[in-house]
């Protein structure tokens, strides 16, 4: 070969091990990419640094969660008995006055479990956090990839049973938006800015939610003859159609999700409020 990239002699694996053993072609360079391609890993990096250092604030402030008639999503469903009386919201004292943490804990491992499973977050901090790999084309650090067949990556294959976990979760995201009708008096027919801001967290929970691959694969994945199902095929194109917006729907989903507690949690703490439309 006249191109410079004939194999390394098999005398052993090359210093570093991993992609760059004795079967790698010699490339003096670590790669050729010559942009800037650790923006894109950097700035996710960021992203959910941020969501994760407000969302572990938050999960473990236990207060200013509950504004009648609004909650924050983030302690929604309250299943513990320390959880702040909510009229006709989601109370129920599974667990007694033993529990003596933050409720929220108990009911984020579901929404997040669903969100550290997903196949595209899975990207973002493989990238990201492990460098596994940084970017395309560029080499890993790593000398040896066992991909997700050893724990603790091995739990990334129960995705579809935190989807299953994530469905009710929504529906009850879904009640609480309703009851966000009320005045702080619990009375119907009210509209304030933090009925929309639940709404319009809901709407995108929901669609990240369908739009993920296990949700597209139980309504279709197992079908032999669309023919025969028209409607289960309908609503498989039309999941396919957010699948492909997956990336932008779970990040805008992951920033609805802390603007909503962020306004609960403001108007909760008395910093202003809660305007009212009618």
């Amino acid at each position: 070969m006249a191109t410079g990239t004939e194999p390394q002699p098999k005398s052993g694996p090359a210093p570093g091990g991993g992609v760059r053993d004795g079967t790698r072609a010699a490339i003096t360079a670590a790669h050729l990419r010559t942009d800037r391609w650790w923006l894109a890993p950097a700035a996710t990096t960021a992203g959910l640094l941020a969501f994760i250092v407000y969302s572990t604030w938050r999960a473990f402030a236990n207060a200013d969660y509950y504004a009648a008639p609004y909650v924050s999503p983030f302690y929604s469903p309250c299943i513990a008995e320390n959880c702040e009386p909510m009229h006709g919201g989601p109370n129920w004292e599974i667990f007694g006055s033993w529990w003596g943490l933050s409720p929220s804990i108990l009911i984020l491992i579901f929404p997040l479990g669903f969100r550290l499973t997903c196949y595209y977050y899975r990207k973002a901090y493989y990238r990201g956090f492990w460098a596994s790999p940084p970017a395309c084309a560029v080499a890993e650090p790593h000398k040896k990839y066992t991909g997700e067949t050893r724990f603790p990556l091995i739990l990334q294959n129960i995705h579809r049973y935190f989807f299953y976990a994530a469905v009710p979760v929504a529906g009850i995201l879904t009640y609480d938006a309703v009851l966000g009708f009320r005045d702080e008096n619990y009375e119907w027919g009210h509209m304030g800015l933090g009925t929309v801001v639940l709404l319009v967290n809901v709407i995108l929970i929901w669609i990240y939610t369908l739009s993920c691959h296990s949700c597209r694969h139980v309504i279709g994945g197992k079908l032999k003859h669309f023919s025969k199902h028209p409607v289960r095929y309908r609503m498989w194109q039309w999941t396919g159609k957010l699948t492909n917006r997956h990336m932008l729907l779970a990040w805008t989903s992951l920033v609805s999700v802390a603007l909503a507690d962020l306004y609960v949690y403001l108007v909760a703490s008395g910093a202003f409020d809660d305007p009212r439309f009618f």
